[in-house]
C-alpha cells in the first residue's frame, strides 16, 4: 500500500511515520510538510507543502491509504480561529482532495468526547471534522479517539502531572477506561487498523485502540 500522512512532524504523526517505513505492507509513504524534516529513507517521499494552498500539490495526493495526525493546541495557535483552520479546515481540504483523486482508506487521529453537538470547542470542531470526511464515502474510514498521549519528552507539565496521576490510579485498578496511550503505541494502532478493518465506518473507542 502507498501511504500518505498530514501531521507528520507532530508527536503520533513521527511515530507513524517510522512504524510505516518499518512495515512491509507499506511499499511507499509520503509524508506532506510545511519544511523538510531530515529523515531520509527508500520509501518515504517528502513534499514541500503550503497547507494554505493544497490544490498545488494535489497532483501528489495519489496512494492507497491517507492518515491525518494534523493537529495542534489552542496555544499554540494563538486563537480559535486559527485552531480551526489547522484541525478543521486543512484536514477537510485534503481529505476532498484526496477522496477526488480515487484514495479509498482514511484514517483520522480524532480525540476523546469527539461530538459535533459539542460545547466544547475542541470537542466540537473534532465532531465536526469527523462528519465532514464521513459524508466524502470513503471506502474505508477508521476514527481513533484517545485520550491522553504520552509523548516522548514531553514538555507539558499539565500533561506529565495528569500522565502520573492516572497511571496512580490504574495500578489502584481506576480508571483503567483512561489510561494514557504512548505515542508509539497509537500509531502501531493506526498503522495496523486499514489492514485488519473491514470496508465502511469505524470509530474506535478510547477502551478500544490497546484491544487489536
Amino acid at each position: 500500500m502507498k501511504a500518505l500522512i498530514i501531521g507528520a512532524t507532530g508527536a503520533t504523526g513521527k511515530d507513524l511515520v517510522q512504524v510505516l517505513l518499518n512495515d512491509a505492507d507499506y511499499t511507499a509513504v509520503v509524508i506532506f510538510v510545511r519544511r523538510a524534516c531530515g529523515i531520509v529513507h527508500p520509501k518515504l517521499t517528502e513534499i514541500i507543502t503550503d497547507f494554505d494552498k493544497l490544490e498545488e500539490v494535489s497532483e501528489q495526493i495519489k496512494g492507497d491509504v491517507w492518515f491525518t495526525c494534523l493537529g495542534t493546541t489552542l496555544k499554540a495557535a494563538g486563537s480559535k480561529d486559527k485552531q480551526w483552520h489547522i484541525d478543521y479546515e486543512i484536514p477537510l481540504k485534503f481529505a476532498e482532495i484526496a477522496r477526488r483523486n480515487g484514495i479509498t482508506k482514511a484514517v483520522l487521529l480524532s480525540a476523546y468526547g469527539a461530538s459535533a453537538t459539542s460545547n466544547v470547542f475542541y470537542s466540537k470542531m473534532k465532531g465536526r471534522l469527523e462528519e465532514g470526511i464521513s459524508t466524502l464515502a470513503f471506502d474505508q474510514y477508521i476514527i481513533f479517539r484517545p485520550g491522553l498521549l504520552l509523548r516522548k519528552d514531553t514538555d507539558r507539565f499539565g500533561e506529565r502531572i495528569m500522565a502520573g496521576l492516572l497511571n496512580f490510579m490504574n495500578r489502584l485498578g481506576l480508571f483503567r477506561k483512561f489510561r494514557p496511550l504512548p505515542t508509539s503505541l497509537l500509531a502501531e494502532k493506526l498503522a495496523k487498523a486499514p489492514k485488519v478493518f473491514t470496508p465502511g465506518k469505524q470509530v474506535i473507542e478510547l477502551d478500544k485502540i490497546f484491544g487489536f
